[in-house]
Order: structure tokens, then C-alpha cells, then sequence
């Protein structure tokens, strides 16, 4: 039975590595799984991401961030996530909408209706039937994101325009994921700061498998 569940959370959070894990393990169960991201999924989206997190934090204005991720997202569903529903698989997408509704809404200001407004022509209303947030302190997950990057090779570009706005920006952002999680029963919120086992644990506990 084909299923979708986003992660979210902010910068450090370790969605990756978790999705990851759940997918090998979901694997390992006997179902298909597919894993993607937002920005990107598709090489049209993965282009549009390259312009949305590379460069000057001020690079584009909070309206055009919008737009952008919404082409994005419109390529992303069309040509991965609808296909890999319809072939009856469960999708992983290391962000989706609550990632624009925290980022662009509650970080930048932007109003909640033109974002879901912009959500449903761009992807015809698609909503992920689940939502991990990997809620941690960006007092602690951006030193690691900056960890990471720093790990990275130098040739390639970094990915680093969101992490280099102010802490006020950032605690925006965790505080707009706090809300959408207190009215949306469909968002579980997950420790972060647990070690990296006890979060995959307490995945697995939520999803019963």
C-alpha cells in the first residue's frame, strides 16, 4: 500500500540520516521505498535547488524563495512522487510543504494562505499522509550543519544560504514547525537531541513497524 511521509526540521536535525535508516529497514520488510528531497527529487528540480540554497542569504526576496520552491515542488510530484505512489510505493522526502510553511511563513513572513495556495496549484493538493519534525535547538543544529558542510569537498558548491541567517530567523523557523505540529495530527514531533538510535527508535515505535 503506497505510502508518503515527509521529514522535517530545521538545520542539523539529522533528517537524512534517519530517513535513511527507515528506508533500509522498510526495505528489509518487503516494501518498495522510494527517497527524495526538496528542493530536488528530479534533475529540473535539483537545478532549482542548486538556486535556492547556494549564494548570499538576501540572493532572492522571501516571495521569489516561494515561487521557487513551488516550481520545484510542481516537477518533484509530477515526475516522482505521483509515478512512485501509483506504482505502489512507500516515498521518503526529506522536506515538503511544512518545510516552506516554517521557512518562508513563519521565518519570513510570509502569510500562510499564498503558500498553500501556491502548494495545492503546484502539486493538485498533495499532502504526505505523515510528518516526522526532528525538532532540535538551532543553538545545536547549526554548529553541526556548519560541521558538515565544513566536511564536504571544497569544489562543491555549499549549501549553506539558509544556515547563515541570524539565530532570531532560525528560532522563527522552529517555533513555526511547533505550531503546525500542535494543529496537524498528522505531524509527530521527534526528539533530535536523543542519540541517533533512540530517534530511529522512536521512528520505527511511531510508524508500529
Amino acid at each position: 500500500m503506497p505510502r508518503f511521509i515527509a521529514f522535517e526540521g530545521g538545520e542539523g536535525a539529522g533528517k537524512s540520516t534517519q530517513i535513511a535508516r527507515l528506508a533500509a529497514r522498510l526495505q528489509g520488510l518487503g516494501e518498495r521505498v522510494t527517497v527524495t528531497r526538496e528542493p530536488g527529487g528530479t534533475p529540473g528540480a535539483e537545478a532549482i535547488r542548486t538556486l535556492f540554497v547556494s549564494g548570499e542569504p538576501d540572493r532572492w526576496t522571501a516571495e521569489t524563495d516561494a515561487l521557487l520552491i513551488s516550481a520545484a515542488r510542481a516537477d518533484h510530484v509530477a515526475r516522482r512522487i505521483r509515478p512512485a505512489l501509483e506504482r505502489g510505493e512507500t516515498v521518503l522526502c526529506d522536506r515538503y510543504i511544512h518545510s516552506t510553511l516554517a521557512y518562508q511563513g513563519a521565518g519570513k513572513g510570509l502569510a500562510s494562505d499564498d503558500l498553500l495556495r501556491l502548494h495545492a496549484f503546484a502539486t493538485g493538493d498533495l499532502w504526505p499522509e505523515l510528518v516526522f519534525w526532528l525538532d532540535l535547538p538551532p543553538e545545536i543544529g547549526l554548529p553541526r550543519s556548519s560541521k558538515r558542510a565544513a566536511a564536504l569537498d571544497e569544489s562543491l558548491p555549499q549549501e549553506q544560504r539558509f544556515e547563515t541567517l541570524d539565530l532570531a530567523y532560525h528560532h522563527r523557523v522552529r517555533a513555526g514547525f511547533a505550531a503546525l505540529a500542535a494543529a496537524d495530527s498528522r505531524i509527530i514531533r521527534i526528539d533530535a537531541g536523543l542519540g541517533m538510535d533512540a530517534v530511529t527508535a522512536a521512528i520505527a515505535d511511531a510508524l508500529g513497524r
